[in-house]
């Protein structure tokens, strides 16, 4: 298992930059940001990934995961979407999917994440847009497999997919193992869920763990590590026990304007229970 951290906490600075930055912090992991200011796969020639992959090797860090959630260079947050009704739209999705499984395949990263669809049209039945997401899943899948990388989908308060039951009532109809899920702690932590049960019970399907804390008040806003509510001793006791394999990455967003402070704070707080629990960051 590796514990890395996501260059989205970094987007004042350029990918390099980031991992320049994230390396000085002693990380062993990264998870990389597909899309503008960095990743975009557009953006990147077979040289231009070359030289990031050389630079990743210089500073010995693993990618754990390319994060391709949001589409910034063409869109927002959260749009174009799996489960817009225009074709066109979801085609930008799916394009932009298959290009991130490229990029994945190319830095000797296992996965990419992206969104569960959403959010969901005024006029649109939940049918219609599992309807919609699985098709559009559909013509990523060949890509996922040929290449063996896997698409994990990422369960977020507001969208299609939040909580465990939903992503239960998605999953059952994938034909694929190449589909899996992208495990944010605190999103379900937000969706009312003890993030500790959430993962024992979701366990065989998860391919890389976001972690962060979540206030009290289970608003979605991702804090730094132990200024939250969150049980993460819980969560990650958990994790070890069912023998997690996989890597999880820091995702602390909200603070572009102190990540390297933010990310040392994390590691400050989290380094003792790592060590408590016998989670093996690297």
């Amino acid at each position: 298992m590796t514990f890395g951290y996501s260059t989205n906490a970094f987007v004042r600075y350029s990918l390099e930059e980031s991992i320049q930055m994230i390396s000085r912090l002693g990380f062993k992991g990264i998870e990389i940001m597909g899309d503008q200011p960095h990743l975009y796969p557009p953006d990147y020639s077979q040289e231009k990934l070359g030289h990031i992959r050389a630079l990743l090797k210089q500073h010995q860090l693993k990618v754990n995961n390319i994060n391709s959630f949001t589409l910034f260079a063409v869109g927002d947050t959260y749009l174009p979407s799996w489960i817009e009704p225009e074709a066109e739209r979801r085609e930008i999705r799916i394009r932009h999917t298959i290009q991130s499984l490229q990029v994945a395949k190319t830095l000797d990263c296992s996965n990419i994440s992206i969104p569960p669809g959403g959010p969901l049209e005024k006029n649109m039945t939940r049918k219609k847009a599992f309807d919609l997401f699985h098709i559009g899943l559909e013509k990523v899948m060949p890509d996922a497999e040929s290449l063996g990388i896997k698409i994990l989908v990422e369960p977020e308060p507001d969208l299609l997919i939040e909580n465990t039951s939903e992503f239960k009532e998605f999953i059952i109809d994938v034909q694929s193992p190449f589909i899996g899920l992208n495990f944010d702690i605190g999103h379900f932590y937000c969706a009312g869920e003890n993030p500790s049960k959430s993962f024992e019970e979701l366990f065989e399907y998860i391919g890389h763990v976001h972690l962060e804390d979540i206030a009290a008040t289970r608003k979605h806003n991702h804090l730094i590590p132990g200024l939250g509510a969150i049980d993460l001793n819980e969560v990650l006791c958990t994790m070890v026990r069912l023998g997690y394999q996989g890597d999880t990455s820091l995702e602390l967003y909200p603070y572009t304007d102190m990540p390297e402070e933010a990310g040392q704070k994390s590691l400050e707080f989290l380094k003792p229970i790592f060590e408590e629990v016998g989670y093996d960051m690297y």
